[in-house]
């Protein structure tokens, strides 16, 4: 019987693990007796669409590549946002989908990303189990700095931006209190509606930092008096004040705080950015001290493209899912996603398992409202022990002249399926 040939795709936001994953789901195609060429499809489904396919097993050759690309941040093979319509629009690009994957004899499909990612693979799933399409396999390979997928403990990627956070917390820390007037930082990070993110900015404290004297999180409705009230209160008792705070930050009627009215992406989600900004203006009106300085600060995307702090643990269990995707495929599994489950803190223990990926797609989990103080200002012992064994562990890459280097994959090299069946 003829081999089938594999195909991988990343979509949606970056993060410095990613390729980790393709890494290890590379990895265990190469190896697989029962898969014949493995195939990248440029920019996410789009690419796919337009049929932008290189062959990886063509452009990853050495040992050196591989150990490259799993400390390689972004998506390797590029990302896109794009969402396959609804309705009878929706069924051609299904159809096209089913010709491509035909056309180039491809029998495994794997699919890199987060919430809007898992969507799209379980569409592709529950199309081809529709058609009774018995020899292609969908599988969801988790990714997110946000958390926020379900049925795992934790997503790849999550761990090493948490570590960015953390760590950029502490020297911020230190860097706003070299001078004697007063002083607020405000450091905006990513989370539009789960704030795992901004809760990890808890760790700096475990450098010995004094900060973040207040967090501040989407799952908890935001009070502007309030955030008045307990900002003056700190700053009472030190000159130099420290908040995290979540782009997605909204009031008790669900408003953004930095809700600009920008236009939504494909998938209905707000751009969001600016909250550090709001608060400075609020801060400025509400809060007038005698050469009182407001700095605000983003991370924007370094927070997830931060690869020289990536955890080795994070860079680790994202390699594990892409391996152990390429598995569950040739066994014949499909419409899942690979997830982390967590079985001891200390020592910290995981196992990986299969979750169906209709339980997954379009559900997000929010941090637990018990690991949440009462102030609703800050994160408790459970989150911190919750988040300590994720950041740990340091990667080592390969550096020349000082510079880390990064894998790059050819994205010209566009095959030719006739040659490749």
């Amino acid at each position: 019987m003829a081999k089938k040939n594999m195909i991988i795709a990343q979509s949606g936001g970056p993060s410095s693990a990613i390729n980790a994953s393709i890494c290890g789901a590379i990895s265990r195609a190469i190896a697989a007796d029962e898969i014949g060429h493995v195939f990248g499809a440029v920019n996410g489904m789009q690419g796919l669409l337009d049929r932008k396919i290189i062959c990886i097993d063509e452009q990853m050759i050495k040992t050196e590549d591989f150990d490259m690309l799993i400390h390689t941040p972004a998506q390797a093979l590029g990302s896109s946002r794009y969402k396959i319509p609804q309705g009878p629009d929706g069924d051609a690009v299904f159809e096209q989908i089913l010709e491509i994957l035909r056309e180039y004899n491809i029998g495994y499909f794997f699919y890199n990303g987060g919430n809007d990612s898992m969507d799209t693979v379980n569409r592709v799933a529950n199309f081809l189990k529709e058609k009774n399409i018995d020899d292609i396999v969908a599988v969801g390979i988790p990714k997110t700095i946000d958390n926020d997928l379900m049925f795992t403990d934790h997503t790849p990627g999550f761990g090493s931006a948490a570590r960015y956070v953390a760590t950029s917390i502490a020297e911020l820390e230190l860097d706003s209190g070299v001078y004697p007037n007063p002083g607020v930082t405000i450091v905006e990070i990513m989370g539009r509606n789960a704030g795992w993110l901004t809760a990890a900015s808890v760790l700096a404290k475990d450098s010995g930092s004094t900060a973040p004297d207040l967090i501040y999180l989407p799952e908890v409705a935001f009070s502007k008096d309030k955030f008045i009230e307990q900002l003056g209160a700190k700053l009472e008792e030190k000159k130099h004040v420290l908040v995290a705070v979540s782009e997605g930050i909204r009031d008790k009627d669900g408003v953004y705080l930095a809700d600009t009215g920008a236009a939504v992406d494909m998938f209905g989600h707000k751009t969001l950015g600016g909250v550090a900004t709001e608060l400075e203006k609020l801060i400025k009106e509400k809060l007038p001290i005698d050469k009182l300085k407001i700095r605000p600060v983003q991370f924007s995307t370094l927070q997830r493209a931060g690869a020289h702090l990536a955890s080795d643990t994070d860079l680790k269990e994202s390699f594990q899912c892409g391996f152990r995707a390429v598995e569950a495929g040739i066994a014949g599994k499909t419409a899942i996603m690979i997830t982390i489950n967590r079985t001891s803190d200390e020592p910290y223990l995981v196992k990986y398992d299969e979750a169906p990926l209709n339980n997954i797609a379009n559900a997000e989990k929010e941090v637990p409202a018990e690991w949440i103080t009462e102030d609703g200002a800050g994160v408790t012992q459970d989150m911190v022990t919750y988040l300590r064994p994720l950041v740990s562990g340091e990667a080592s890459e390969k550096f020349v002249a000082g510079l880390p280097q990064f894998f790059r994959f050819d994205w010209t090299k566009i095959i030719n399926p006739a040659d490749y069946k």
